[in-house]
């Protein structure tokens, strides 16, 4: 799930640069513009997450974050495929789904490692090269289905809303956050971390 989270980051990071400059004409600097944009979103949502856990459980705040991710992926495949809305159309969707990400990427690995205090040097291990080499899939991925008469993005669009839907499968289906810890002494680790 951390991976199809970050597989999302990554299909933005991939595909963006083509996206804006070709499809949308933008200059380096328009780019460079855009780009801040969606990383302001990014970091914004990780120190909102420090605020929203002193209300709201990491699970909560995970399954919310990969959620609105999956409702964000959506509109942007939508108005990818459509044209709906033009740049602000695509701009939009996808500086939301970057805020999801900002949300999702601290508090899934915390709960992640949360469980596995004497190992967690082993488990992060573990974790970050699954977060990478799925990362690195989708941002494959994004190339491939670029190429030849589909544009890059609606190639983009695929793999962001496609990884989102699969992190909220995982999620609700193999995870099921309440099998999470939800006990306060097995989540002090986790809001440690996630902070």
């Amino acid at each position: 799930m951390a991976g199809l989270t970050v597989a999302v980051l990554f299909a933005y990071v991939s595909g963006s640069s083509f996206v804006f400059q070709q499809e949308y004409g933008m200059s380096e600097q328009q780019f460079a513009l855009v780009f801040a944009g969606g990383a302001v979103g990014l970091i914004g949502a990780t120190q909102l997450n420090v605020r929203l856990l002193r209300r709201w459980s990491p699970q909560r705040i995970l399954a919310g974050s990969l959620l609105g991710g999956l409702v964000a992926g959506v509109v942007l495949l939508v108005c990818a495929q459509t044209g709906f809305g033009g740049l602000a159309g695509v701009l939009v969707p996808l500086w939301t789904v970057l805020a999801t990400v900002g949300l999702s990427l601290p508090n899934a690995p915390a709960l992640a490692l949360a469980r596995h205090g004497e190992t967690a040097g082993t488990a992060a291990a573990l974790l970050g090269a699954a977060q990478s080499g799925v990362g690195a899939l989708a941002a494959s991925l994004v190339g491939v289905l670029g190429v030849g008469s589909m544009a890059t993005a609606m190639a983009m669009a695929i793999v962001v809303a496609g990884s989102a839907f699969a992190a909220n499968v995982v999620l609700w289906l193999v995870v099921r956050p309440r099998r999470l810890p939800t006990d306060e002494e097995s989540l002090e680790p986790a809001i440690a971390v996630a902070h």
